[in-house]
């Protein structure tokens, strides 16, 4: 595990070295970088897979007190990464949390030449409807520690509505207890959570942040479950047709958590999509 200082605070991440192109993985809410560990597995003897955790409630370090964790002020830290490890020509890989698409409507990167967006909120689903609750609990004193509470049991992690809905399968439970640990235990990380949930845009903002998305003109794969409960499928039609170079790929089997339902299929259509643009994202 390495680690690199932003202005908000510390960022721990995993590297896997090597001379092959960068990618630089993007996980969800009260999740680290683990949840593309399946994924990486599989890319990693052709691509340099940087994985940092980013400060979502599943990372271990508190950040800064005074740091910018609001909502595109975490989005903001993605390109500052970039920065900081003097990282060019990165193919960002998300899952579930939009940040790249908030990073590229508003603050933009030359140091990004293709996306691949998986299952992921977009548009104005920010956050999916279902995990709404969470918003309004961490406007209340205590709120965030008593949803960690029933996130620790089980209907809280396989019920609908909550984590029930994000994956097909169940997360192994050491993978999922990591995760939930440092909200359930630290309240400088829930501090942290609250700082990005009470700072969420109006919908008229979100969606003109989404529309300035169309000047990326990079290569974009846009993968999606088609029997996703969080992030509606036509969402990702819609992104594929703001992209100038966008290509859509549907995949069944799974929910919003590709990379635990369904890994092989979707490392497989990453590395035929980084083939095919090789040349393209060197341009």
């Amino acid at each position: 595990m390495f680690e690199v200082q932003l202005s908000a605070g510390v960022i721990e991440y995993e590297d896997t070295g090597g001379d092959g192109p960068v990618l630089v993985f993007i996980h969800g809410l009260i999740m680290d970088g683990s949840g593309w560990r399946h994924v990486v597995a599989r890319l990693r003897t052709e691509y340099r897979c940087i994985v940092p955790t980013w400060p979502l409630g599943g990372h271990r370090k508190p950040m800064n007190e005074d740091g910018d964790l609001s909502f595109l002020g975490i989005a903001g830290l993605v390109g500052d990464f970039l920065t900081a490890l003097d990282l060019r020509n990165v193919t960002l890989v998300q899952n579930d949390w939009g940040g790249a698409q908030l990073l590229l409507g508003t603050r933009g990167s030359d140091r990004v030449g293709r996306l691949v967006l998986t299952s992921c909120e977009a548009f104005d689903n920010y956050p999916p409807k279902p995990a709404r609750l969470i918003v309004a609990a961490a406007k209340v004193p205590g709120g965030l520690r008593i949803v960690m509470a029933v996130l620790g049991t089980r209907l809280g992690r396989r019920g609908p509505g909550t984590w029930g809905w994000m994956s097909k399968r169940p997360v192994p439970k050491e993978v999922i207890d990591a995760w939930f640990r440092p909200a359930t235990v630290d309240r400088d990380i829930r501090r942290d959570l609250a700082k990005y949930l009470n700072t969420v845009p109006s919908r008229a903002e979100l969606l003109e942040i989404a529309e300035r998305n169309a000047a990326f003109t990079g290569p974009v794969l846009i993968v999606w479950a088609t029997e996703d409960k969080m992030m509606p499928v036509a969402h990702a039609r819609r992104l594929a047709g703001l992209y100038p170079d966008a290509r859509l790929v549907e995949i069944e089997d799974s929910y919003t958590l590709l990379p635990e339902d369904q890994p092989e299929r979707l490392a497989e259509t990453i590395g035929e999509f980084l083939a095919a643009t090789a040349d393209t994202s060197r341009q």
